[in-house]
This record gives structure tokens, sequence and C-alpha cells, in this order.
């Protein structure tokens, strides 16, 4: 199941490059430390030149146009490799299940990858490596995705091959009995987290009686699919007025065309269909779920906040960073770096369609507890009432329009974006001005944005941990239930 957290899934990341001559490294350093001078001190140092701002992202010359049956195309040259990425986008996901079908999407998902009314997964993925490439299909709270990868003269037959996966599923009765193992296996194995636990008890919380808070299915449930259920979700959801085709990176236009045309018209067109807008509920209250004896608590903490339409959602990005979603943020330094209370802290904003949360995600050791969920609040409350400073915020701009702009460097991540835009109706230039409002955004601008949008005072507390020893360490945070 694919969220920005769980329901994959992710991300948040950070890589790091290791020296490997040893030796050398080491003779060096010792000649350094024999020579320098006894009176040099760390102002003495010289200090790297400091990063050169992020360039505003120029969107390549696109060409879209619909067919027909209501199908959606958007063929963008991208970047110098001789590949080509294809990424179908099918507005059918989680938020389609009834309550008795939780991860009936994935199950069909996964299904998809098992072979078409002519050819088979094996001869599947066989095709697709000798184009140089490759093919998957994911799943998400609000769309289906088919994806293609392949060399630039593949370009047309890659399109074909997707085509074909999303046209035709066989869905092979014969491989059910194994995808629904290998999900009940990861099911049991995501419940036995208690971070995991922590997740689904605030979905299930924030959006109740809705299918985004739906997280896990039972055992029974899962175990009861049947083809016909799978293929009847397909039939009602699956159409091609609920489609966008994205083609990215070095091809012939006109050769590519041709094929999405010729492979597409088929698809029957059915009926465009877009959901009712979540709504996020979120009242103060300390929701523990017992682990007796466990030597740390695992919390979530936050509630509802903008989603990426609106207009302040880019400040409230830049406001995130700094507050706790970067390494350099102030819960993060608080504490992990000052007091120690936990190893890798992070916030996040969680978007689905027209509906979003923040929160704030943390392991503590369970003797903390309380002292972290009030440090938590604290830097959200300082943010609320004083500005940052304007070096503070310059460091975090960097970061987040430099993440921004490596995110789209690649062509998978570059029609990831197109693909996120269009399911959120975003302008295009969202894209090619989010570099521009990062450093347009003031300290003013997030106080205010911290004040309107992260009401902590509404916030869901959910806690798995030993509750005879936490709960009189979070009683002072609202009613306990």
């Amino acid at each position: 199941m694919t969220t920005n957290i769980s329901r994959t899934a992710a991300t948040r990341f950070a890589n790091s490059i290791a020296a490997r001559a040893f030796g050398s490294l080491t003779t060096v350093v010792v000649a350094l430390l024999i020579t320098a001078p006894a009176n040099v001190t760390a102002q003495q140092k010289e200090q790297p030149p400091a990063p050169a701002p992020a360039k505003d992202f120029k969107l390549p010359a696109k060409k879209s146009f619909t067919l027909d049956n209501g199908m959606k195309v958007t063929l963008v040259p991208f970047g110098e490799i001789p590949k080509v990425d294809v990424q179908l986008a099918v507005r059918v996901g989680n938020v389609d299940e009834g309550p008795n079908e939780v991860w009936l999407a994935d199950v069909m998902g996964d299904l998809m990858r098992e072979g078409t009314t002519s050819k088979t997964g094996t001869e599947l993925s066989v095709l697709a490596a000798n184009m140089g490439g490759s093919f998957s299909t994911g799943v998400s709270p609000d769309e289906l995705t088919v994806f293609g990868t392949a060399l630039s003269e593949y370009a047309a037959d890659i399109t074909k091959l997707v085509a074909e996966i999303a046209l035709s599923p066989a869905f092979p009765e014969s491989e059910l009995a194994r995808i629904k193992q290998n999900r009940l296996r990861s099911l049991a194995l995501a419940k036995s987290q208690p971070a995991t636990l922590a997740t689904e008890k605030f979905y299930n919380l924030l959006y109740p009686d809705h299918p985004y808070g739906r997280f896990f299915p039972s055992e029974a449930m899962l175990q009861g699919y049947t083809i016909r259920q799978i293929r009847d979700f397909y039939d009602r959801n699956v159409h091609a007025s609920r489609a966008h085709l994205f083609i990215a990176g070095r091809f012939d236009a006109a050769t590519v065309e041709k094929a999405v045309r010729e492979a597409f018209a088929g698809w029957q067109s059915g009926k465009a269909v877009m959901p009712e807008p979540a709504k996020p509920f979120a009242k103060r209250g300390v929701y523990i779920i017992d682990r007796p004896g466990a030597v740390q608590s695992s919390m979530y903490i936050g509630g509802p906040t903008i989603d990426n339409s609106h207009a302040d959602y880019i400040p409230l990005v830049v406001t995130n960073a700094l507050l706790g979603g970067s390494f350099a943020s102030r819960i993060t330094k608080n504490i992990r770096e000052d007091k120690g209370y936990t190893y890798s802290p992070y916030s996040m904003i969680s978007t689905r369609y027209r509906s979003a949360f923040w929160a704030e995600v943390a392991d503590v050791t369970t003797a903390v507890t309380g002292a972290s969920i009030s440090e938590i609040l604290k830097e959200i409350d300082r943010l609320q009432n004083e500005p940052p400073s304007a070096a503070e915020l310059k460091g975090i701009q960097d970061y987040i329009a430099g993440t921004f702009t490596l995110q789209n460097s690649s062509r998978s991540g570059f029609a990831a974006m197109l693909r996120t835009m269009n399911l959120h109706g975003l302008p295009d230039s969202y894209l090619t001005d989010y570099v521009k409002k990062v450093y347009a955004v003031t300290p003013a601008d997030v106080q205010r944005v911290a004040r309107t949008y992260l009401a902590d005072d509404d916030y869901l507390i959910v806690i798995v941990g030993d509750k005879k020893a936490i709960e009189s360490q979070v009683a002072q945070f609202g009613p306990i239930y």
C-alpha cells in the first residue's frame, strides 16, 4: 500500500560518501598534524564557499492531447540519456475501496503484473528487459500507475506494452494465492511494528468512516478476495476517461504519438469520477495503544492542514522543514541533538486529493515520553510566537530548493511530478515557480503559517508504549483514551 508514510510509501533521505584510500589518508593526516602550527584556531580554518541558489525549473516544451475516449496524453522531451519513461496514471486507488475491500486495489495492482490475455508475467518481463528496461505497477490512496522504461529506440514498444498491461490484464487465478500470501506476510510484519500501529491509529482517528482511514485489512478480509471481486473492481474503476499517460525522455514524438493512438484507441471511455475530498478530523486527546514493558514509545502527533492546491502550501513546506522536516530542523535539534530523547524524529505534510495533515513522528525512550511531547509542542508554540532569523530561514530555503531541483532532475522524478500536478489539478507554474516561491518566504510568513495552519491545540496524540509507565507523563496533554 503506497502512501507518504507506510502505504508504500516513502521518503526522506540523505546520502553519504566514504573515502576508500585509508592508508594514504592516514599518512596525510599524520603529516599535517606534525607540521601544523600550534596556534591555528578554528576561526582561521578556511570555510567552504556558500552554495549558489538553486535555479528555477525550466519546463521543456511538452505536447498534450486527448484521445476520443477521454484519455489525456502528455509527451515531454527530457534529458540527454537515450531512455524513455512511460507512466500511465489512472485515478483509482484505495479511496475507491469499500469498507470490506481494504487493499483490494493493491491486490489488483499486484495481479496486473502477472500477465495479460496474450502474455504471461514472465513473457512481459523478458520483453521489457529486451528493450533495455522494465515495467511495474503501483497503487496509492488516489492513483493506480503502470510504469515502463526502455531505451529510446523502443519508446513505441514500451508504450504498447504499458497499454497491454493496463487494458487487458488476465488476472490469473493461478497467481492469486501467492499474491495474497505475500500480502499477508506484509500485513503481519507491519502490525508487529509499534510505529506502524501508531500510524494506523492516527489515520483511523483522522479519517473516520473514510477509505483514507481504513489502513489495514483483516487477515480474513484479505484472504477472502476472489478473482471475480478483483475483476469487478477493475471494470468499475479502470477506464480511459480517468487516465493520463505521461511519456518523458528522448524519443521520436511522431512515432510515439502514433503508437499511443493505436494502442489506447480501443479502451472504453467509462465514467469520469472525482471523489469528494475527505475532511480530516482532529480533537485534542491522547490515544494509547498499550505495549506492556516497552522500552520506548512510538508517537504520532498532528492534525489537519492545507493541501498543495492552497496558495500558502509552499510557505507551509518551508515552515515544516524548519520545524521538524529536515535534519537541521528545530524539533530534531531539540529532542535528538540536545536531549538525546530519540534518534530519528521527523515531521511531514501528507497530502491526498484536496486533503492533508501535518504530523511529527518519533520513537522516544519510555521514561521521557511526556518530556518529548512537551518539547515538540513547545517548538510549535515558539515558532508561532517568534519568527525565525533570516539566516536560519535561508539555510532551510537552500535545502528545499536544492532537494526539489534534484528530485526533478531525472526522467522518472520529472514524470512523477507531472503526475502529482495532474492529480491535484496544479498549473505548470507550480513547477516552474516553485524555487522562486520558496525563496520568497519571509520570517514573518513562517510565523504566520505556523499560527494559521499548525493548530496544535487540536492535535491528536497517538502513542504505542507501556501505558502504565507513560500514562501519568502524558495526562497533561489532554483526555486519555
